[in-house]
This record gives C-alpha cells, structure tokens and sequence, in this order.
C-alpha cells in the first residue's frame, strides 16, 4: 500500500533544522538508505519555501503569492513509501526529524488504500 507522507515545518522547526544540519541530514540520510534497501520507498523531494495559489472564480483566474491557508505551519516536502500497512507508514514517520520538530501527515494514495 502506497503512502504519502508529508512533511510540515515551521520557523521554529526550520530554525532548529539550520542549526542542526549535520545531525537532521544524517538521520534522514538513514532513513533514506533503509527504506531504499528494503524496496520501501518510492518517491520524495523538499519543496522550496515560497509558492503562488491560483483559484478560477467565475471563470477567472485569481493567483496569489503564497500558500492557500494562512497557516503556521507549511508542507516542507513529501515521502512516498510503499509498505505493508499504515502502522508501518506511521513507524516510519515517527522516525523522521520533523516529526519530531514540527509534524509529519500520512495520507494513503489513491487507487492503492483499497
């Protein structure tokens, strides 16, 4: 079963992310390698920080810089695995630094929840 599981941060997390670099890159750099080995994973990428929201009101496209929310907390990136159940999407997002600094969402993909 396919899982997408999103990344969240915010500019407390992003602080802590800079000022540990070294150490989120390493343990993300494990994670990757295990989930490669074991034919979990299937997909990732950061996503960069600015973004433009487009809606078609009337037939009229309204584009604004910046996410759709006002939030406080946006999508820092994605990881899709494909592994045997949501338990094992959850024990893999429970590992990933952000979860730990922020938050990580798990979403199955459709077409592959069933």
């Amino acid at each position: 079963m396919k899982y997408m599981l999103l990344i969240y941060n915010n500019a407390e997390s992003r602080k802590a992310i800079e000022e540990n670099m070294g150490k989120v890159m390493a343990e993300v750099g494990q994670i990757m390698a295990e989930l490669q080995a074991s034919g979990e994973f299937v997909d990732g990428m950061a996503l960069a920080g600015s973004s433009r929201t487009v809606q078609v009101r009337d037939g009229v496209p309204v584009v604004t810089d910046g996410p759709f929310l006002e939030s406080k907390e946006l999508m820092a990136g994605y990881v899709t695995v494909d592994v045997e159940s949501l338990e094992r999407a959850t024990e893999i997002a429970a590992r990933w630094p952000d979860a730990a600094l922020c938050a990580m969402e798990i979403r199955p993909v459709v077409g592959e929840a069933g």
